[in-house]
């Protein structure tokens, strides 16, 4: 019998954990393969890992409760590491990720040949303006920049078979960032289209200076462009300064705030470039650290 794994990160989600869970059991009801949830305590502060010590009557559901809260990326590498399924998969407990996907999923595995099933938001209704335009600016960027498709809207729920989570946790780095990783592994990968589906309850953890830190995160885990940039940029500003030198001999070029500004200009992308290789040396020096990506504090695995 196929074993399905379900990876549930949680972060103060003490609301949606039960109506998740109710409508996972209503997938999985009829169906022939065995379940396993793993829920990921992120270190919430409020009665979210309660909640789910409560379901501990099903023998499907385990739970993993961090030290504190590291983030829904450690969350997610957590459970991969614990899962035992034939097919594994990663969900929001939001229901924003829906659990009737799950059996398309599977038959278009099993009868299609797909390694993987991702899914894919056509819409982003309900999103700020803002958030949404930002977000495609970001895929337009981060994809030609990087040579690791991006794909704009997919979500980190996907349906993916053993080898694929194998290979995927042979990537043990620190900086995790999970949907260039899933790229970056490659298989046979399909993605499902559906329309943006609020949250069930709850408010999102995820504000705009959040999300924008994590596309930071992306860019400079998957591309050394922004470095390369920073080397043209020296090159240009040579050039402009030689022909300023030029100007200044040659015309009375002696304005103050001339001057003033051409300091300020050039210092601004001086201190800009040097936060760029500063954000790719940061990374290498967290990576050497060689630090666990998480810490648990208690969990009902292995009992």
């Amino acid at each position: 019998m196929k074993k399905v794994s379900i990876i549930v990160p949680c972060y103060n989600e003490e609301e949606s954990v039960p109506l998740f869970y109710e409508e996972v059991k209503k997938v999985f009801k009829e169906r022939k393969e065995q379940l396993e949830l793993i829920c990921v305590d992120d270190g919430s502060s409020d009665n979210s890992l309660k909640v789910i010590k409560s379901l501990k009557d099903d023998p499907c559901v385990k739970y993993i409760s961090f030290s504190r809260n590291f983030g829904k990326e450690a969350a997610m590498y957590a459970g991969l590491m614990q899962a035992t399924g034939n097919y594994i998969t990663i969900m929001d407990v939001d229901l924003q990720d829906p659990p009737s996907l799950l059996p398309e999923m599977i038959r278009l595995i099993e009868e299609e040949g797909y390694d993987i099933v991702g899914t894919r938001r056509v819409t982003r209704k309900g999103e700020p303006p803002i958030r949404s335009f930002f977000a495609r600016c970001f895929y337009k960027l981060i994809n030609k920049m990087s040579n690791v498709e991006m794909v704009d809207g997919a979500r980190d729920f996907r349906l993916m078979k053993r080898i694929v989570v194998d290979n995927i946790l042979r990537l043990s780095e620190y900086n995790r960032y999970s949907k260039g990783l899933f790229s970056f592994v490659g298989f046979k990968t399909k993605y499902l289209e559906y329309e943006n589906i609020e949250r069930v309850a709850g408010t999102t953890k995820w504000s705009f200076w959040k999300l924008f830190k994590y596309a930071i995160e992306g860019i400079v885990a998957f591309t050394t462009i922004p470095l390369i940039l920073s080397f043209v940029f020296g090159i240009l500003f040579f050039i402009a300064a030689i022909v300023m030198f030029i100007l200044a001999l040659t015309t009375d070029y002696s304005s103050l705030y001339h001057i003033i500004w051409i300091i300020l200009f050039s210092s601004s992308i001086i201190l800009m470039m040097l936060g760029v290789i500063g954000e790719y040396l940061s990374k290498t020096y967290l990576e050497v650290k060689n630090r666990p990506v998480y810490v648990v504090r208690e969990t009902n695995i292995h009992e």
